[in-house]
């Protein structure tokens, strides 16, 4: 069979006014600048030998794998931000900036950046855990015999808080282009997938919708929250033990998430267990939306990037030599 018969497994991130595509030895982001040119950031993979190994293992893999991809995500987050405000800037205060930021950058700094992805993700978590849990149990402490009851209608207020919120962002008009962007992170993959040629054309009769979407595991969590809190064995007694037991619990609850997550993806194409990834597939109703051209272009050259030094590592055996820094914000054209 041909490569493209079996086409690779990836993912990807939207970033402010860009794509990020994650390939097996490199991970790359493609940026719009405001002058219309295209920048990349080109970050190889450099995984440790016992993150790789924990990444082999059920259940653990997922938490290690949304924590990775926290640290890592942030990074190119900050340098679509970092475009964003370049673009802002005077060609003195630019070349002032960039000086400070050449001079500046060090391996705390990107150990920083990455701290805070894994943290804003951790904090994150926590809120959409915790609060729904409070908020239930001061405005139904009495209302049910069932603790079953007391953990469904806990999460039917995680899924009204969560999609108010979703909603509420996709106002503004700096997170509906991101949500497109995602939307045309999702096309670019289900177009290379089906063996499609990736012009904005053929990309754009595509689906902004995947079943393999970090959107679609934020609701299984809630889903399997929801199954596991009302298990006999994690009964409560008091709101502290309830708060206690979720935190005990986040764990295997974003471990199973990923396994589901996983297994909606191997069974989309069968018609009955389709509906498995439906919950997901509607989620992103709202943490997407439909690109313009200009933006799928850009999700196209992020990939095409992305896959071209996967194919120089490929043959080469090596890292490529041409990366760029992690701050670097120089052009690089696509």
């Amino acid at each position: 069979m041909s490569e493209q018969s079996v086409p690779n497994i990836y993912g990807g991130q939207a970033v402010m006014e860009g794509v990020m595509f994650g390939g097996k030895h490199v991970n790359v982001t493609a940026v719009r600048r405001k002058t219309g040119e295209i920048t990349f950031l080109e970050v190889p993979k450099q995984d440790k030998q016992w993150v790789k190994n924990l990444r082999k293992i059920p259940f653990l893999r997922g938490i290690v794998s949304i924590i990775d991809s926290s640290a890592k995500g942030s990074k190119h987050l900050n340098y679509s931000a970092e475009a964003m405000a370049d673009d802002e800037l005077e060609p003195e205060e630019r070349a002032k900036q960039k000086e400070k930021e050449q001079s500046g950058w060090s391996l705390s700094m990107i150990i920083g950046v990455a701290a805070v992805g894994v943290l804003s993700f951790i904090f994150g978590k926590l809120i959409f855990t915790l609060v729904p849990a409070i908020v239930e149990q001061f405005l139904f402490q009495n209302a049910f015999g069932s603790q079953s009851l007391h953990s469904l209608v806990e999460g039917l207020i995680k899924v009204v808080f969560l999609l108010v919120y979703l909603w509420i962002m996709s106002q503004t008009p700096i997170i509906k282009r991101l949500f497109q962007y995602h939307g045309a992170e999702h096309k670019v993959i289900s177009a290379y997938e089906a063996g499609e040629e990736l012009t904005p054309a053929n990309v754009q009769k595509y689906s902004r919708l995947h079943y393999r979407c970090g959107s679609s595991f934020i609701i299984l969590t809630v889903i399997v929250g929801i199954i596991l809190y009302s298990l006999p064995i994690f009964s409560w007694d008091s709101l502290w033990e309830r708060v206690y037991i979720r935190l005990l619990l986040l764990p295997l609850v974003i471990g199973i998430s990923f396994e589901l997550l996983r297994l909606t993806n191997a069974v989309r194409d069968i018609p009955v267990l389709r509906i498995l990834g439906y919950p997901g597939l509607w989620l992103q109703l709202l943490t997407t939306k439909e690109p313009h051209d200009d933006q799928v272009e850009v999700s196209i050259a992020s990939f095409n990037r992305m896959r071209e030094l996967d194919a120089i590592v490929e043959k080469q055996g090596t890292l490529v030599d041409n990366v760029t820094a992690p701050s670097s914000l120089d052009p690089v054209k696509g």
